[in-house]
């Protein structure tokens, strides 16, 4: 077993296809083959069953392969050490950031980063805060940009900012009618929202239980992109930021109204791995993402 081989095993059951994966690693298909016969004889178990749609992952090609991609990320990391000890700003960098913010946010990240620090590469991972603690939680993020609701759930991380929750749904719809909306007048809405563990769900739940407020949840969905489509079909109606549908409510594909009475106030926070030392490439993106963000939510 080689590191050549573990690359190219990932490679084939990202792609599906040993053509595909020979492409993309510039190589000849035989030897993808051979590579993927190889690691199959040395592990002694078949890692894909060969299908006429191409290449699909045994039960036991899935199992490996969560331990391949961590050996290959770990040699990733070795390679950023490497770097940081001839001092320059390098290796890859695991960032966790919020649907929400991710389509303002992001652009604007990787134009500084390639500008200030081009041999930095950003591997990114858009997702509701309940994943991206999993995420940080096994050392599988350097850093990630999450929602907090109350004071004490910060737990030492670094506040950014606060936003307000805004009710958001098809244009015209008479919930929508006014600038604001009370939380009871949320009652019997059918709402579209993130599946549990959720930050946002979990304030929900006992803000209803405070406000006696039955809340129609009628979707659950772990996409911002699916919260608001669904949202614009008419359908349902979603609890979100205003930054996250700030280009659909000026086009008129949605409109949003703040909640109030109470209003569901939220704290962008930055959150840091504990599981190692950030290299420095690391925290130079950590203090470009903190200045960006907090730009982003002065917007």
């Amino acid at each position: 077993m080689n590191f050549r081989q573990l690359s190219t095993f990932c490679l084939v059951a990202d792609l599906g296809s040993l053509s595909r994966a020979a492409t993309a690693a510039g190589m000849a298909q035989s030897l993808v083959s051979r590579q993927i016969a190889q690691l199959e004889a040395e592990w002694g178990d078949r890692l894909f069953e060969r299908t006429g749609r191409g290449m699909l992952l045994s039960d036991f090609g899935q199992r490996m392969l969560v331990q391949a991609k961590l050996v290959l990320e770990q040699v990733e990391c070795l390679q950023g050490v490497a770097s940081e000890t001839a001092g320059a700003l390098s290796g890859v960098v695991h960032i966790g950031v919020l649907p929400s913010m991710s389509q303002q946010l992001l652009p604007l990240l990787i134009a500084d980063i390639r500008a200030k620090a081009p041999a930095v590469r950003l591997h990114v991972t858009e997702g509701f805060s309940g994943h991206l603690d999993e995420l940080l939680a096994s050392g599988r993020l350097d850093m990630m940009l999450v929602n907090r609701y109350g004071p004490s759930a910060l737990r030492g991380e670094d506040a950014i900012g606060t936003v307000e929750t805004f009710l958001i749904g098809q244009p015209g719809s008479l919930a929508l009618l006014g600038k604001t909306v009370g939380f009871r007048e949320l009652a019997g809405l059918p709402l579209v929202l993130p599946s549990m563990p959720n930050g946002l769900r979990s304030t929900l739940d006992q803000l209803s239980r405070r406000q006696g407020v039955d809340l129609q949840i009628v979707m659950e969905v772990d996409s911002a992109t699916a919260m608001k489509d669904v949202a614009k079909s008419g359908h349902a109606f979603t609890l979100l930021p205003l930054m996250a549908v700030r280009e659909e409510v000026a086009a008129q594909r949605l409109a949003a109204s703040q909640v109030v009475r109470p209003g569901i106030k939220r704290t962008i926070a930055l959150a840091l791995t504990t599981h190692r030392p950030l290299s420095k490439g690391a925290r130079f993106v950590a203090d470009r993402l903190r200045r960006m963000a907090r730009n982003l939510l002065r917007a």
